[in-house]
């Protein structure tokens, strides 16, 4: 199992928008893929698992993933939360 921390940049938190670029984006992979929030861990292929873990900016999450392409998935974690998620940070409020 492969493990990274990300920090939510998002300037209103891991809200649903965010949270449906980054289940959609997981759920090609075959890997299984958890956030960790305060020893409370999500399926992170699951968007309401997402949302229930209520991560403001600067929450810092622990992603887990294991499987074939699990390297490939925490690479891709990394790189969406460093660009918000799909969401431009000149935009967000």
């Amino acid at each position: 199992m492969l493990k990274r921390k990300v920090i939510v940049r998002n300037e209103v938190g891991l809200h649903a928008r965010p949270a449906k670029n980054l289940v959609t984006e997981l759920n090609k992979y075959s890997s299984d893929v958890f956030i960790e929030k305060d020893d409370y861990r999500v399926n992170a292929k699951s968007i309401i698992g997402v949302l229930t873990l209520a991560a403001v900016k600067g929450t810092e999450l622990l992603i887990t993933a294991e499987g074939d392409d699990a390297e490939e998935v925490l690479d891709l974690v990394e790189r969406m939360f460093q660009e918000c998620l799909g969401e431009n940070p000149q935009v967000v409020t």
